[in-house]
């Protein structure tokens, strides 16, 4: 690259920031460089403190075992699309000679998950969101958004959600229901319990279910002053239901059937699609959707607390670390933590 003015050793000395410099001269656009640095310090961190080696020096094995630590964390589609990113930095720096191989190459050849080509997902800030959730007038519409973007939850999670689920401390609700929490949230008011057991087609809770929850273990998630807004917003309109199972979200046309991921995935799109949101035809990157919802989530409550535990342990994300330190210590620690850095969604 003898057109620029860096030094000869700028990319010995930081590769990964010779890279990013390099796709700004290319014009991409500043979303797209954060995404790629995000992924490529993420890997030099993995490669430096579990592998002891360095982006220059690290071999096949050191990428598949960093391509393997993602699968914990990460949809399929989306370990690939970061394996490709890596991939991408390799074969850049190899072609300007920079570095003299790419021992990515043939992992990500190897990957049979599809890959996402545009790293880059719609940027929404919070200050847009809340005049989303503010738009809403339905309570339903309020308290399943409200509840996506609060817990991270995915959308056949939330549907699968019974009353006996939630616990809040408030005597309206309490008198009005005469179903007893789980006996997991005993001693933790104001919180929901996502559980990892329910399986499209299996009976759970004495009903057939229609979704799946892809958690890999339980978790009992905090519910702000905001949240519990918006849920005793919707218990107080909430329509019976003949489900022995007492579902805590419901259709209100269907009347009484638990609400599902195709009715709350529409009810997204057409919210969305009046703010320019959302395209039919349009890529996970552009399109504002239940998932984006958890992407939503998790970025800005990992930015805002810099703790990647706490917010794997309420993603319901399997890992040693997360079981020992917040399991077991969840009204220190992730209440605590989650308190004061979820965002607010209401005026």
């Amino acid at each position: 690259m003898s057109s620029d003015n860096r030094t000869d050793e700028s990319a010995a000395v930081d590769p990964v920031a010779y890279f990013l410099q390099d796709m700004t001269f290319h014009g991409r656009t500043e979303r797209t460089r954060d995404a790629y640095e995000r992924v490529l310090r993420d890997f030099e961190q993995f490669i430096e403190t579990r592998r002891g080696t360095t982006l220059d020096a690290a071999d096949r094995r050191a990428c598949m075992a960093w391509v393997h630590s993602l699968r914990d964390e990460h949809a399929p589609s989306t370990v690939a699309s970061y394996a490709s990113y890596v991939h991408r930095f390799y074969a850049y720096m190899t072609q300007v000679g920079e570095l003299e191989s790419n021992p990515m190459a043939l992992v990500t050849e190897e990957m049979d998950e599809s890959i996402d080509t545009d790293p880059a997902r719609r940027d929404v800030s919070v200050p847009e969101m809340r005049a989303f959730v503010t738009s809403l007038s339905h309570p339903l519409e309020r308290a399943l958004v409200g509840t996506l973007l609060k817990t991270g939850m995915r959308v056949g999670e939330c549907c699968n959600l019974d009353v006996r689920d939630l616990h809040l401390d408030d005597d309206e609700v309490q008198a009005a229901f005469d179903v007893p929490h789980r006996g997991r949230l005993e001693g933790r008011p104001d919180s929901v319990y996502v559980s990892s057991e329910p399986a499209r087609g299996e009976v759970y809770n004495g009903e057939e279910r229609n979704a799946s929850n892809k958690r890999k273990r339980d978790t009992v998630v905090p519910v702000d002053s905001e949240l519990k807004r918006l849920l005793k917003a919707w218990l107080a309109v909430r329509p019976d239901t003949t489900s022995a199972a007492e579902p805590l979200f419901c259709s209100t046309s269907e009347w009484g059937d638990r609400a599902t991921p195709s009715m709350v995935r529409s009810m997204v799109a057409e919210q969305a699609r009046e703010r320019g949101w959302y395209r039919q035809g349009g890529d996970s990157a552009e399109n504002v959707t239940p998932h984006y919802f958890r992407h939503f989530f998790t970025t800005h409550l990992r930015d805002r607390t810099g703790d990647r535990g706490v917010v794997k342990y309420l993603r319901g994300d399997v890992a040693s670390d997360v079981i020992d330190t917040y399991t077991h210590n969840w009204g220190d620690r992730v209440r605590t933590v989650y308190e004061a850095n979820i965002y607010q969604l209401l005026p």
